[in-house]
């Protein structure tokens, strides 16, 4: 079973949505945070050491992320889905991006 974390700024839209998209797969554990200080589920190292797989929305993020969680890193895989701050939640738009991008770095 792959550990994945969907990273975006606030875990508000884009990594939530990531989240409940793929949290019905049984072959991986899925969880979301932000990486601002502020966000709903803030970044932690512990999460970072958690995740095989890391997706962040922009490169922002993955340089947050390597930036403040170089320590708890390890082997997690860090994949950019260059998807913009333009959605809302569960927007369909994001849902079918999200669905086109995300897949091939499972295994499916």
């Amino acid at each position: 079973m792959k550990n994945v974390l969907f990273v975006c700024s606030q875990n508000r839209l884009r990594s939530p949505t990531a989240e409940q998209v793929f949290s019905r797969r049984r072959d991986i554990e899925v969880e979301s945070a932000g990486t601002n200080h502020d966000a709903e589920n803030p970044l932690t190292p512990e999460l970072v050491e958690w995740a095989d797989i890391i997706f962040v929305m922009e490169k922002m993020h993955r340089a947050k992320l390597q930036q403040k969680f170089r320590k708890s890193l390890k082997s997690a895989r860090i994949i950019c889905l260059d998807i913009p701050d333009n959605y809302q939640f569960m927007d369909p738009a994001l849902v079918q991006l999200l669905e086109e991008r995300v897949p091939r770095y499972l295994g499916t």
